[in-house]
């Protein structure tokens, strides 16, 4: 990679692993910047910067998005929905990033094209690298 990205999102209400998955991007290098939203609403306002973000100065659109499935208020799938409505200058690489075992959320994630992958918790170097590699 000769760029770092701006900025990576986790969406995840797993402190456990977001604490690990931050940890991981920050060894790694790619950004400076890490920001954390608990569920898909939290992350959906913070994209359109509205709610609690809506006077924050500094938000960046993130250019990688670390999407879990199972969160509270809104979940990975009705993010997706409502991602897909929201007014971007920017698209961002979009990865579910879940412990989920189910193959039926591997095939519905297959049928989403606002997804560029599917990665199983927690996020370890190699994925991360491989990401970076095919993405940017």
């Amino acid at each position: 990679m000769t760029k770092k990205l701006k900025c990576v999102l986790l969406v995840d209400d797993d402190n456990g692993a977001n604490f690990i998955n931050r940890m991981i991007i920050e060894e790694s290098g790619i950004t400076d910047r890490i920001e954390i939203t608990l569920n898909g609403k939290e992350a959906l306002d913070y994209l359109a910067k509205v709610g609690k973000y809506e006077s924050v100065e500094n938000i960046m659109t993130p250019e990688l998005i670390f999407l879990d499935i199972n969160m509270p208020l809104i979940d990975g799938w009705e993010f997706l929905e409502e991602y897909n409505k929201l007014e971007k200058k920017h698209k961002s690489i979009i990865i579910l990033l879940t412990t989920s075992l189910n193959p039926d959320d591997k095939k519905r994630a297959e049928k989403i094209s606002t997804l560029s992958g599917f990665e199983n918790k927690p996020l370890d170097i190699t994925t991360l690298q491989k990401i970076i590699k095919e993405h940017f």
